[in-house]
């Protein structure tokens, strides 16, 4: 018999705390398939690798982003206390996300994002679910503060990733991964900006692995982007810079637990350059088949100049001393390519690409078939 999918809080109740589930609020997030890419793994083959890649694309979610699994958790929480406003911070993601929840549960809800610093396919879906959309005189960070203040001072919940309701279902990636491979992955690389997510895999990988239900743990490899980078760098970044604009965050709220996460599975922090991040979203796009916004390319950036650089050969040698089998990597593009859709237009050099506009064409077979060269 066929199983409908029943949100991330019903499928994994067993994992969640049972304060999330008394009210579940859910618009049918996660149950999403891992991607097998042939071409990923041929690019991967020029460095003398032999892997099996998987993309865990969280695009396919209700609002086109992996904020949606932690969004059911934390409006979920919200509703079961009364709680009628909630509010964040956002670069984008987050916002469509809690204005969709929020709508779903009958609630009011408010977002603050930097000015001049969010794509427009983002601050639509917010507009559409009916937020109430604040521009700052400020960047992500400014934001954050103010959200907090807000939720400290008056009755408002604040529903960004420093919830850890938020962390709780979004958790279940992880379980869907090795529910999917059978065990963990070797590799699991993530964009990271406020550095949440890749705090929630390696929540979800240890408790998986603590009931019984993967035998192995992941590396966790996180990347940032060069512009963005406070974690590689050691330290905050106040004016941060890059194109994916869904990981430009000077100061993540998550930083330690991101780094423990890193320290804990033997995994790396890395910095991505904004050429390098289209380079990888071409190749997501014209090779793999997969439309992602410019920061859900920053692992297979990442991936591929590890493996040019050997790093990539290293893990896989040291991991197969305790491991057996061809080796599996899975990163997680974070969001749908219709997030920030202009970027592929455009080619690494930032200039309209090459068959960008349409052909134009007289209104006969003939004149189609001789540009098809058919």
């Amino acid at each position: 018999m066929a199983h409908i999918w029943r949100g991330v809080i019903n499928e994994y109740a067993g994992y969640i705390p049972e304060h999330i589930k008394k009210t579940v609020v859910t618009l049918g997030e996660g149950g999403i398939p891992l991607i097998r890419s042939s071409a990923i793994e041929h690019r991967l083959s020029n460095f003398g690798l032999q892997a099996e890649v998987y993309i865990k694309f969280e695009g396919r979610n209700p609002t086109g982003s992996f904020k949606d699994r932690g969004m059911t958790g934390a409006i979920s929480a919200e509703k079961a206390k009364g709680t009628s406003a909630v509010i964040c911070a956002s670069t984008g993601n987050t916002s469509a996300s809690a204005a969709a929840y929020a709508t779903a549960a009958g609630m009011t809800s408010a977002v603050l994002v930097p000015d001049g610093k969010i794509a427009t396919g983002k601050l639509a879906q917010a507009i559409a679910h009916g937020a109430k959309l604040l521009q700052v005189d400020g960047n992500f960070d400014d934001c954050l503060v103010i959200a907090r203040g807000l939720a400290e001072n008056y009755n408002v919940g604040l529903v960004n990733s420093v919830n850890p309701n938020r962390l709780q279902t979004q958790k279940t990636a992880s379980f869907e991964i090795v529910d999917e491979l059978g065990d963990a992955p070797w590799v699991h690389a993530v964009p990271v900006g406020n550095a949440a997510n890749i705090s929630a895999y390696w929540m979800g990988y240890k408790e998986y692995s603590d009931a019984g239900n993967a035998v192995n743990k992941p590396v966790m490899w996180g990347f940032q982007a060069k512009g963005s980078a406070p974690i590689v760098d050691g330290r905050r970044v106040e004016n941060p810079e890059t194109i994916a604009t869904a990981i430009r965050i000077g100061n993540p709220a998550s930083w330690n637990l991101a780094t423990a996460a890193v320290e804990e599975s033997g995994g790396l922090f890395d910095a991505v350059t904004d050429e390098e991040i289209l380079v990888a979203h071409r190749i997501l796009s014209s090779e793999a088949g997969v439309f992602v916004e410019p920061a859900s390319a920053a692992p297979l950036a990442g991936l591929l100049k590890k493996a040019e650089h050997g790093k990539l050969k290293m893990a896989f040698d040291e991991l197969a001393q305790i491991r057996t089998g061809i080796p599996k990597i899975v990163f997680t593009s974070t969001g749908h390519g219709l997030k920030d859709p202009d970027w592929a237009l455009y080619d690494v050099n930032l200039k309209p690409k090459e068959g960008s506009q349409p052909i134009k064409v007289k209104n006969s077979i003939e004149a189609v078939a001789n540009i098809l060269e058919l």
